[in-house]
């Protein structure tokens, strides 16, 4: 199995805009860790979630579309359903916006069940310093490309991080399968 893959140019230029744009004219939230817990050493950004915003309901059957392509090709996860709304995450450089180590997988019920994490990257690597997404899945570290539009998919149960923007900002979308437990 491979450590993640890749679907480059899954979204346009102009549908990455458009994700952005509608974030932000939405109020978006401090980002929290499972069970609504905030903690800014581990994790600094703000997230929308992409139920919350009507205009944005073709996302989630593009992504259910993408998911389970990448499942196919790389994967093979016994994947049952989507239970949670893609969500929209802005790491700025102004507070060193980053999500340090950790996994999908937690301790929630919801969250006990995530298989395959998606991340899609929005920002144009242009408007932003720092903000790698990497992924540690055995000796070595794994920085996943900044190509606009490209999804990045990984299992659940991987360690990974957003290292922190220095500058600009970064804007990504993250969906998440679900599915029963690895056995």
């Amino acid at each position: 199995m491979t450590p993640f893959h890749l679907i480059p140019q899954a979204l346009s230029a102009a549908e990455c805009e458009s994700l952005i744009a509608l974030c932000q004219a939405a109020p978006m939230k401090d980002a929290g860790l499972v069970r609504q817990t905030t903690a800014h050493q581990i994790r600094r950004a703000e997230v929308s979630w992409l139920d919350d915003l009507p205009e944005a309901a073709w996302v989630m059957d593009r992504m259910m579309r993408l998911v389970a392509q990448a499942n196919r090709e790389a994967f093979g996860f016994d994947l049952t359903e989507f239970a949670e709304s893609p969500q929209v995450a802005r790491y700025g450089g102004e507070r060193k916006g980053h999500f340090d180590w950790h996994s999908d997988i937690g301790e929630g019920v919801i969250a006990r069940q995530r298989k395959l994490t998606m991340v899609a990257q929005l920002s144009d690597p242009g408007d932003y310093e720092g903000g790698a997404l990497e992924v540690w899945p055995s000796n070595a570290v794994l920085t996943a490309p900044r190509d606009r539009g490209t999804l990045t998919f990984f299992p659940s149960y991987l360690l990974h991080r957003v290292t922190p923007v220095v500058s600009g900002e970064r804007f990504s979308l993250t969906q998440w399968a679900h599915g029963p437990s690895f056995r």
